[in-house]
């Protein structure tokens, strides 16, 4: 699924509140991390997630290891915070606009 721009904006907006809900630590993305992330991308649909580490190409990775293994949508990254975005195929709480 792929955003389009104002989707992404809008999301971008609803994010700009939030408190990160997932915390990567230094050992990276483990069963537990995943396991966390699946919980509340479903119950919430719109997560910040907080990275750990200084190094850019190695949170890009991380970053994408969660996206796929999610199969979310990274909507934006700030520093060590991402926002990620995954539909809830049985009771969606957020409308996109078109």
């Amino acid at each position: 699924m792929a955003l389009t721009s104002s989707q992404t904006r809008y999301l971008r907006g609803l994010a700009h509140s939030m408190k990160p809900v997932v915390l990567l630590g230094g050992k990276g993305v483990t069963p537990g991390v995943l396991a966390e992330l699946e919980q509340a991308l479903d119950d919430h649909e719109l997560i910040k997630v907080r990275l750990s580490g200084d190094d850019r190409a190695a949170r890009r990775v991380e970053i994408e290891k969660l996206v796929a293994s999610s199969r979310a949508e990274a909507v934006q990254t700030i520093g060590r915070v991402t926002v990620l975005y995954r539909r809830n195929g049985d009771k969606p709480q957020i409308a996109l606009p078109r």
